[in-house]
């Protein structure tokens, strides 16, 4: 039986970093991966970071949404049926940061592929900066995804310091009360909270035997409703510090509250290609390779007027 693991976690949390330190970790090992992104949004610009992964060992494919949970579902059989042929030992599945854990579970009680595929471990990255504060929708997508997961990992752990950690943990024990689930996490449980870089190989081993939990909660409809969307702005050639200061006016807005992450590359005219990653926590922009020119916005009720005062966005 082929594996599959679940990374999961709310939007910016920092699942494609983890996966790079994951699946270095079996390749190091000489297994056969393959990872499989499986995106919201129409475009999938955190691929890139992964490139470096393939090779003999380790394939990469690609599942986009945003078109309904019956297609998708769909789109994502035939894709599972298809790596099934393919010899590899394991899968890694990262999914948006909006998406339905369950849908994963449904599709591997199925034939053929309850022949061919069992389930892993689920594993929930949650970022340490998350809010203090989030909607009740938000605080259902987050408690969802840490329902089912073997172990929560922290991100960014060593930007903070342990209450920080301790406070992030209190936030999702109230949302997962919220949803009517009883389970409660702990810094002493079943939450990993070391920086990634300190992980060793047997440490890996351990989380990628962690399994997962199945609980019990109430369902809401927040991601079929088109609740949280996003928005893409193609082509923008700017100074880095135009678009650091665009970026920070724009989380600065109330009215574009809704913002939780700006994702992509952009080709700045000082001629560099530069990758952006930022929340309202924190702004990174790096220098990178030639890329996919274009910046996401991933948010929850996206007013695209005042978007459009920052980035010249659509909608796809």
């Amino acid at each position: 039986m082929i594996k599959i693991d679940l990374i999961t976690g709310f939007l910016g949390s920092g699942k494609t970093t983890f996966i790079r330190h994951y699946a270095r970790s079996f390749l190091d090992a000489g297994k056969r991966i393959c990872i499989l992104e499986n995106d919201f949004g129409a475009i999938n610009v955190d691929r890139v970071l992964l490139q470096d992964l393939l090779g003999e060992n380790c394939g990469m494919e690609m599942i986009v949404g945003g078109d309904g949970q019956e297609s998708h579902q769909r789109r994502m059989r035939t894709k599972l049926i298809a790596m099934a042929m393919n010899g590899y030992e394991r899968i890694i599945v990262e999914p948006s940061g909006i998406f339905d854990v369950d849908e994963l579970f449904d599709l591997l009680y199925e034939e053929p592929l309850d022949t061919w595929y069992e389930m892993g471990s689920v594993l929930t990255i949650v970022d340490t900066g998350l809010p203090d504060v989030l909607s009740d929708e938000s605080d259902y997508l987050l408690a969802s995804q840490c329902a089912c997961a073997g172990r929560l990992i922290l991100s960014r752990t060593q930007l903070y310091d342990v209450s920080r950690q301790e406070k992030v943990i209190a936030h999702i024990n109230v949302a997962m009360e919220k949803i009517g689930s009883k389970r409660r996490f702990s810094l002493e449980g079943d939450v990993e909270c070391r920086n990634w870089d300190d992980l060793s190989a047997n440490d890996i081993e351990g989380l990628a035997e962690c399994g997962y939990v199945h609980d019990s909660f109430v369902k809401q409809q927040v991601i079929e409703s088109g609740y949280f969307s996003s928005r893409f702005c193609y082509h923008l050639e700017l100074p880095e510090r135009e678009l650091r200061e665009r970026i920070d006016d724009l989380f600065g807005d109330p009215s574009c509250v809704g913002v939780f992450r700006i994702k992509g590359y952009m080709h700045t005219t000082e001629g560099r290609w530069v990758q952006i990653n930022a929340t309202r926590e924190a702004v990174d922009i790096c220098d990178c390779g030639e890329a996919q020119d274009v910046l996401i916005m991933i948010g929850e009720k996206l007013d695209d007027h005042s978007l459009r005062m920052y980035f010249p966005v659509q909608i796809i």
